[in-house]
């Protein structure tokens, strides 16, 4: 993190829509970029290492693999169509070639797609992002950065 992350008031101030994204899509923590998002495959790490960013509360649920199957059948289906009106392919090399393309580009989208959700969820402060790491939580004597006195991210509308 450098010293153009924070703001005049020393806080940490929250990192853009598309760096968080991009950050997280390549696996890295939306905040500082530094720490790793994921401890296994597809398990978020409870927080980064690096910058301590809680990272347990963020809800990617299914909107990842609708994505990625978003992605993948249409590249796949597009590919198909282009082979099937282009060359004459035998249906058996078909039928073994396109399920392990399918499968290999949904396994390999999965986890960096999953990781763009949660950097959108930071980005927009939703789902318990709405507290920055070092910035008081509202417990501790007012309201986080982002947070209303209710509790809902107000995303910095006064």
């Amino acid at each position: 993190m450098s010293a153009s992350d924070l703001p005049e008031t020393g806080a940490p101030a929250r990192t853009g829509l598309i760096r968080s994204m991009g950050r997280g899509f390549l696996g890295r923590c939306p905040h500082c970029g530094e720490g790793r998002i994921f401890g296994r495959f597809l398990k978020v790490r409870p927080a980064c290492e690096s910058c301590g960013l809680e990272l347990h509360h963020h809800r990617a649920d299914d909107l990842p693999p609708y994505l990625v199957i978003f992605i993948v059948a249409h590249l796949v289906g597009y590919l198909i169509l282009e082979l099937e009106m282009g060359y004459d392919v035998p249906l058996w090399f078909q039928f073994s070639f396109w399920p392990v393309v399918t499968l290999g580009l949904a396994l390999g989208l999965l986890q960096p797609v999953k990781g763009a959700v949660v950097g959108l969820q930071y980005a927009l402060g939703l789902h318990g992002f709405a507290r920055l790491p070092g910035v008081r939580s509202a417990t501790e004597g007012g309201p986080a950065i982002g947070q209303s006195g209710h509790g809902r991210a107000d995303l910095g509308r006064a």
